[in-house]
């Protein structure tokens, strides 16, 4: 069988970055608080929205008692304003569209919920590209606990290549025991050198060919 694929979305298929961090601006506006920069926006995301809502909330000292109502202010903006400023990272749609016509199944698995997931995905062009999709809300456990990937690569029937951007992504791939490929200029907080991978990529032109290459490794 075909190599599977399963990829990571945020900062890896998508730059979602601009849209989070103005979801985040809004909602310390209605607090009446200073807005957070890009950089550390960027730098929260990973675990998925609760911990990236709590994140904002310990870096503007936002108390345990108003966690609930950030949560959902911080939620409800996202959901406006997803897609308003995301893009795909160059090559991406032209790699998934190889991967696809020489037969490898296409995976997603995500910390984010399946309602904002599959609004971007639809926003992007890619509603229709993935056999399976594993989101944050989807399991009981988020990455990098490896249930999401392992279920994502059951469904596609067999092993593969995961292709993430973080050390969220790294970790997962290990205790999954996937080899991993990681595409460097996602929103990774450590050296390159440092994460563990089979393979390091910055342009996704490369991809198809690294996917055949690492197909043996499943």
């Amino acid at each position: 069988m075909t190599a599977a694929v399963v990829f990571d979305l945020d900062g890896t298929l998508i730059h979602s970055a601009p849209d989070i961090h103005l979801a985040a601006t809004k909602a310390l506006e209605d607090f009446g608080l200073e807005p957070l920069d890009l950089k550390t926006i960027t730098s929260f995301i990973g675990n998925g929205l609760p911990v990236l809502s709590d994140r904002v909330m310990n870096a503007r000292g936002i108390g345990e008692g108003q966690r609930a109502e950030f949560h959902a202010c911080i939620a409800a903006h996202y959901d406006a304003v997803n897609g308003q400023l995301t893009r795909l990272y160059p090559g991406v749609a032209d790699a998934l569209k190889t991967l696809a016509a020489r037969g490898h199944p296409l995976g997603l698995c995500t910390n984010k919920p399946e309602g904002p997931t599959r609004d971007i995905l639809k926003a992007a062009g890619l509603g229709e590209t993935f056999a399976s999709l594993i989101c944050g809300d989807s399991l009981s456990v988020k990455k990098p606990d490896p249930d999401p990937l392992v279920a994502c690569f059951a469904e596609l029937g067999g092993e593969g290549v995961y292709v993430g951007d973080s050390e969220i992504d790294a970790e997962t791939a290990v205790r999954a025991g996937v080899p991993f490929a990681l595409f460097t200029e996602g929103y990774r907080k450590s050296p390159a050198a440092s994460l563990p991978h089979a393979v390091a990529f910055s342009d996704f032109s490369q991809l198809p060919g690294i996917v055949a290459e690492m197909g043996s490794l499943g």
